[in-house]
C-alpha cells in the first residue's frame, strides 16, 4: 500500500491530499528509535499513521469519527501493520500518556460561521461528515488553539510535534503558541498549492478579511509544517 493513497477512503472521510503529503515527509525527515510512542490526531484514513507505524514505531491513531476510525482500521489490516486505533476528541483520550513524535493534519480552513463560546466542543459536535476534516471556524484556530495547548504536555523529554497547517490560519501564532509551552519551534516545509472547491468557496469572504489579495490573483495556499521540539 502507498502511504498516501490508502485504497480506501469512506464517504466522509477525508482523503490524503498535498497537506498529508507534507506531513509525511516530514516524518521521514525524523530519527525514530524502534518501538517508538507515535501519537496520529485527526488521523482519518490513516495514511500518516501507517506511515509511522511502517518505520517500526507504537502507533495510536486518535479520530472523533467512527468513519474515519474504520477506515484506518481497515487500511491497516489490508497493509498488514498494527496499531491501535481510538475514537475520542482530539487529545483527551491519551491524556496522561508520553509519546516520542505527535502528528497532526487538523482541520485549519477559516470559514464565515462564527466561533462558540464554549472551547470549540459546540461547533466540533455541529460538523458532520468531510467538513469536520477542514472547517475550523472565523479564524481557522479552532482545533489548532487546543493542540498547541494540550500536545506540549504529552511530549517526552525530547519529544517532537509535528503539524500541518495553511497560512490562512496564523502559523506565527502556532509558533508562538508553541515557544511559549516552552517548545522549540520552527517551520520546516512549505508549499503552494491552487485552491480546491471549499476555499473557491470562500474567496470572497477571505478577501473581504484580507488574508487574499485582489481578485485575479492566484488562488494559491500555502501550507507549512511546524516542527515543535521539547527540550531533553
Amino acid at each position: 500500500m502507498n502511504p498516501l493513497s490508502p485504497p480506501l477512503a469512506l464517504p466522509g472521510v477525508y482523503a490524503p491530499q498535498d497537506d498529508t503529503e507534507l506531513l509525511v515527509h516530514a516524518l521521514g525527515r525524523e530519527s525514530l528509535a524502534p518501538r517508538a510512542r507515535v501519537l496520529d490526531v485527526g488521523t482519518g484514513t490513516g495514511a500518516v499513521a501507517l506511515a509511522a507505524a511502517r518505520r517500526g514505531a507504537r502507533v495510536t491513531a486518535v479520530d472523533i469519527s467512527w468513519r474515519a476510525v474504520i477506515n484506518t482500521k481497515v487500511n491497516a489490516v489490508l497493509a498488514g501493520l498494527s496499531l491501535s486505533v481510538v475514537r475520542g476528541n482530539l487529545l483527551a483520550p491519551v491524556s496522561g500518556r508520553s509519546f516520542d513524535l505527535i502528528l497532526s493534519n487538523p482541520p485549519y480552513v477559516p470559514g464565515p460561521e462564527p466561533e462558540p463560546g464554549d472551547g470549540g466542543t459546540g461547533r466540533a459536535a455541529a460538523v458532520r461528515g468531510a467538513a469536520r476534516a477542514w472547517d475550523a471556524g472565523w479564524d481557522g484556530r479552532l482545533v489548532l488553539d487546543r493542540i498547541c495547548r494540550d500536545a506540549p504536555a504529552l511530549l517526552a523529554p525530547g519529544g517532537v510535534l509535528l503539524l500541518v497547517q495553511s497560512t490562512l490560519s496564523d502559523a506565527e501564532r502556532t509558533l508562538a503558541q508553541l515557544r511559549a509551552a516552552g517548545l522549540r519551534a520552527e517551520v520546516v516545509d512549505r508549499r503552494y498549492v491552487a485552491f480546491g472547491p471549499v476555499l473557491r468557496s470562500r474567496s470572497t469572504w477571505l478577501r473581504d478579511r484580507g488574508l487574499l489579495g485582489d481578485e485575479g490573483d492566484d488562488e494559491k495556499e500555502e501550507l507549512v509544517v511546524i516542527r515543535a521540539e521539547r527540550p531533553c
